[in-house]
């Protein structure tokens, strides 16, 4: 495990406009103790990439990148101070980038190169619209990352374990992960400050074996209750504006909130890959306590559950898969499933078959079991939640007894788990590939569904 920093965090961390740089010629390297976590590659789009690294102290932070297989012509993004008030984390902006192209990259930091023994790339998004059909592409996804540390941990049997499960992913070769909510563990002595808010993000970071995944592999985010503050923590939540700012400045997800108008969204966002589109939601910022115990509770909350109507209506994607923390579809009202908040589901589900949108699958993740779980509807086609985890926290077993009238047969697993999704075919024929693997990357089960069984004749 690398050395461990309790930084604080202030505010939230501004755009970056980078500038093309000539090469630093270096006889040295930067100091192998300089590197905390990453680099880590964000969101991906046709002119742009964002990538992000963190130091253990101050520091500056560069990428130098090229075309694969091009050296010759090189760029820099604009080198970016690592401060306490930003937990030392750079946002690093390569915006030299052309679509559908393929780069190498290096990190610098204090002007000289830093080496890393495991491939550095990233992608930006092809210009397919109007050209070809759009090309295949693979996501892994999972929820639910405990890393443990004994000093702040519970006592008795160690909570996390098999970190191996990121090389397994890696090994799956995806485009881009997509990291369900319980992307960290906040424990007692986090929550109710920016140090240890900052030290518990820093901490799950830095885990040496998800290092060659962060590098190469392509990273969105959204969270659930253990990243954004206690277990089953609500809008109540005193600090939730601390760790909203250390979601942001850990992750590199394109966009924030529910735009200019309503910075209270928290981490709901949106993005696309290829022609499908991805809606980020946040199960916390606006959730009514559990407790409640009434219909009319909010879990979205309206303007959330609006937005999302709005852009899965105007949507002109093959595929509309939400993500969101907890599990919508399973009926079982146990735990923290959508079914507990009877009304404001009820409401989501009524508008997509009123508005007929084709293409909408749900992912979801918090209930340390793996399940596809599908909803009938008549006279409409069947909707899907896909809800995948644990990653690395233990695995829970009481799903084997749960009232989930709607999982699909063979599809539990109650083990450390991560799933992918192939998007695969021509435009008028794409599929969705699901797969489950083990920790160890062993093949558990697959389930394919076409774009024409997601829409209603």
């Amino acid at each position: 495990m690398k050395k461990l920093v309790v930084s604080v965090v202030l505010g939230l961390l501004p755009l970056v406009a980078p500038a093309q740089l000539p090469k630093v010629a270096a006889a040295t390297v930067a100091p192998a103790g300089l590197l905390q976590a990453g680099p880590m590659v964000g969101y991906s789009e046709m002119r742009e990439v964002m990538l992000w690294v963190q130091t253990t102290g101050p520091a500056t932070a560069q990428i130098e990148y090229w075309e694969a297989g091009q050296p010759a012509t090189k760029w820099r993004t604009a080198a970016v101070r690592t401060t306490p008030a930003r937990a030392y984390t750079a946002h690093l902006l390569a915006n030299q980038v052309q679509p559908g192209r393929r780069y190498t990259y290096a990190l610098y930091l204090n002007g000289k190169p830093f080496p890393v023994a495991y491939p550095l790339a990233f992608q930006s998004q092809a210009l397919w619209q109007w050209r070809t059909d759009p090309a295949d592409f693979r996501l892994a996804l999972g929820s639910c990352v405990y890393v443990n540390e004994p000093v702040y941990d519970r006592p008795g049997r160690a909570y996390g374990g098999e970190y191996s499960i990121f090389t397994a992913i890696g090994q799956q070769k995806p485009d881009f992960m997509l990291w369900l909510g319980d992307n960290t563990y906040l424990r007692e002595a986090d929550w109710n400050t920016r140090t240890g808010i900052s030290h518990r993000y820093t901490h799950s970071r830095a885990v040496p074996e998800l290092q060659p995944l962060l590098g190469s592999v392509h990273h969105y985010a959204i969270w659930d209750d253990h990243d954004y503050g206690p277990n089953d923590s609500d809008r109540s939540f005193a600090y939730k504006d601390l760790t909203l700012e250390a979601f942001r400045l850990f992750w590199a997800n394109p966009n924030y909130g529910l735009g200019a108008a309503d910075r209270r969204g928290g981490i709901t966002g949106t993005f696309q890959w290829n022609d499908v589109q991805f809606f980020l939601l946040d199960d916390r910022w606006f959730r009514a306590p559990n407790k409640y115990k009434t219909a009319e509770a909010d879990y979205l909350g309206q303007s959330q559950l609006q937005w999302l109507l709005d852009a899965l209506t105007s949507s002109q994607a093959t595929f509309k898969i939400v993500a969101v923390g907890g599990q919508v579809l399973n009926p079982a009202r146990v735990f923290e499933n959508y079914s507990n908040y009877e009304q404001e589901r009820a409401q989501l589900l009524q508008a997509l078959s009123d508005r007929n949108v084709p293409g909408v699958l749900f992912l979801s993740g918090d209930r340390h079991h793996t399940e596809l779980t599908k909803l009938e509807r008549p006279g409409r086609y069947p909707l899907y939640d896909f809800t995948a985890s644990p990653l690395t926290s233990s695995a829970a077993t009481g799903a084997t007894t749960e009232a989930n009238t709607g999982r699909v047969p063979g599809t539990l697993v109650l083990e450390r788990n991560f799933s992918t999704i192939d998007v695969q075919g021509p435009l008028k024929e794409r599929r969705l590939v699901l797969r489950t693997f083990s920790a160890a990357g062993k093949q558990l089960w697959e389930r394919t569904i076409t774009a024409a069984e997601l829409r209603s004749e």
